[in-house]
């Protein structure tokens, strides 16, 4: 087994090591700070969901799928919620970091563990590249409103600067009239300083601001913790403020029709939508510095998600009451609504919030990734480096410097489309291997359940015959397709036929084994999103998993902790399942 790609770490001495204070099991040495209880671990919950997507994605959202958008931030809440039902499980038994990487190290064995905290890095640091590109663009608006004019050259990265800048050409040369866009992207382009015959054009507040949160969160978790709080404490009351002075000016004229383009139009939102919730697992990465993980972990997971999801409603239905859904195409809809209404000293305060918003998740973001580096470095999967810990300021330092590092350089010149996309799908994966993880992990007896969060059992075989019937009849059309012109088909209906395959094997085991409902729900519900992601974002991916493979096999494969690990590392469950 020591030789095999699916060694697994045995959970019942993870928990002994984590109980007598070895921690993960791998040695001694500097400890982290154990400071965060249920109220940090809910506000950095709430800091990583409630940002550029309650203040900007919303908009696109809301324009697709008119006042309905609200049963999206249902639906997908719903899919998060059994997640983080299972992430809540895992973080109850496996309180220690690492986050998916570990629960998959436990539940499916290291290739499975390597490739999740790969596709992570997806979520965390190049998720990161996102945000730090959109709190450029709320920065920068901030600092019009006080009329300082940062040069354009100083506020983009050089594809998008010349993409526009051959659109307005293109506009001029057919006797077109340039908008403040074109003409805004004109002066970027020509006023740039030119070195060797190339524009230099960059992102330097993005560049800055991640430079500054790697600050913070390498001189230690309290001042994190701090800071994450008062930035949370702030936003919530913005969007408190928002959907109680906005309610005066909803017109319920406004909301009819409710699904103007139909649930179709409402689906369109779902990567949009989706990508505002990302992120309520990082806090899990913080396991080892909670006061009492196994009792606060679960607790800050599923309080934060409840509290996100209210507040997502609420600003939906405001949005669309305020004005029609047509109008909310826009980067800064919380913003635009009362300026249309003529209430800009709001709209003014908003911009000023989504600054702090964005930060707060650019924080918990480069919290998250250093500690799964930290993980993977204790099993020996990356250089020891990177799991070293700070003697002063007890944080993982050489992963939060790497990070900043992968992040901050990155924002100056790449822009945020793909890169969406890809953490989507990094992010969904995880969730799908966490929630089929929880199938996998050995029964707890009642006491050793007592006094610790559990899912409650839901036998799913008749829930998911039903499911599945539906299924069927619903998708009838586009399985028929499918299957009729396999050769033709693209590499999205592909993904749709192995998602078919899947639905039908999870349906068959639920009714021999009488699974629990909520995982199983969590994996169909969480892939059925990742293949609606175009198909171009897949193909990175696979490029992205492929290089990822390469290092494991090259470095981590012969130098795994568990290649060499005595047969007595696992401990007998009887053991110390009450423990």
């Amino acid at each position: 087994m020591s030789n095999s790609v699916f060694r697994k770490k045995s959970l019942n001495r993870i928990m002994k090591d984590s109980i007598e204070g070895v921690s993960d099991g791998h040695g001694g040495g500097v400890k982290l700070n154990k400071v965060l209880n249920v109220r940090d671990l809910t506000f950095m919950g709430i800091a990583a969901v409630v940002g550029a997507g309650i203040f900007s994605t919303i908009g696109a959202a809301a324009y697709d799928g008119g006042p309905g958008i609200s049963l999206l931030f249902v639906l997908t809440a719903v899919t998060c919620g059994f997640s983080a039902l299972c992430y809540a499980e895992f973080a109850s038994r496996i309180p220690i970091a690492g986050s998916a990487y570990t629960y998959a190290y436990v539940a499916f064995g290291e290739i499975i563990a390597w490739v999740i905290g790969w596709a992570l890095i997806l979520e965390y640091a190049i998720g990161n590249i996102v945000v730090a590109i959109a709190w450029s663009g709320y920065f920068n608006n901030l600092l019009v409103g006080f009329n300082i004019h940062l040069p354009g050259w100083m506020l983009t990265d050089p594809g998008t600067a010349r993409d526009a800048f051959l659109s307005a050409q293109a506009t001029l040369a057919q006797g077109g009239l340039l908008g403040d866009a074109g003409r805004a992207a004109m002066a970027t382009w020509n006023s740039a300083p030119i070195i060797g015959g190339a524009h230099i054009v960059f992102n330097l507040p993005a560049f800055i601001i991640v430079c500054i949160i790697s600050y913070i969160t390498y001189i230690g978790i309290t001042e994190s913790k701090k800071t994450t709080n008062f930035m949370v404490i702030f936003k919530i009351a913005v969007v408190i403020l928002v959907i109680i002075i906005g309610g005066f000016f909803v017109k319920t004229s406004n909301w009819k029709p409710f699904l103007p383009n139909g649930f179709t139009g409402v689906l369109k939102g779902v990567s949009a939508v989706f990508y505002a919730y990302i992120g309520f697992d990082a806090i899990s990465t913080t396991a080892e510095e909670c006061t009492n993980a196994q009792r606060d972990l679960p607790k800050g997971m599923i309080y934060s998600l409840v509290i996100c999801t209210v507040l997502y409603i609420l600003i939906a239905l405001v949005l669309t009451g305020m004005v029609p859904y047509s109008e909310l195409m826009v980067s800064d809809p919380l913003a635009f609504v009362f300026n249309r209404v003529n209430q800009k000293w709001i709209g003014y305060f908003i911009s000023a919030s989504a600054v702090v918003a964005t930060t707060s998740v650019l924080l918990v973001f480069q919290l998250g990734q250093p500690r799964i580096w930290m993980s993977m470095s204790r099993d020996k999967l990356l250089p020891r480096a990177f799991g070293k810990i700070h003697p002063k300021y007890k944080t993982p330092w050489f992963s939060t410097i790497i990070t900043g590092i992968i992040v901050a350089v990155p924002t100056l010149f790449m822009s945020s489309g793909l890169m969406t996309q890809l953490t989507s799908i990094g992010t969904l994966f995880a969730f799908v291997l966490v929630s089929g993880g929880v199938l996998l992990l050995p029964k707890m007896d009642e006491g050793a359940v007592r006094g610790r969060f559990h899912i409650p059992y839901i036998n799913g075989r008749w829930i998911l015959i039903v499911l599945y019937a539906a299924f069927l009849w619903l998708f009838r059309a586009r399985l028929t397709n499918v299957v009729e012109h396999l050769s033709a088909s693209g590499l999205q209906e592909i993904l749709f036929l192995v998602f078919s395959l899947l639905t039908t094997a999870l349906t068959v085991a639920t009714v021999i084994r009488k699974y629990s409902v909520i995982p199983v729900l969590g994996v169909l519900f969480c892939a059925y999103l990742l293949i609606e992601i175009p198909a171009i974002a897949w193909i990175w991916f696979f490029v992205w998993m492929g290089i990822g493979l390469a290092i494991y096999f090259i470095y981590g494969y012969q130098r795994s902790v568990l290649k060499s690990a005595e047969p007595s590392n696992s401990v007998p469950l009887q053991a110390i399942k009450k423990e």
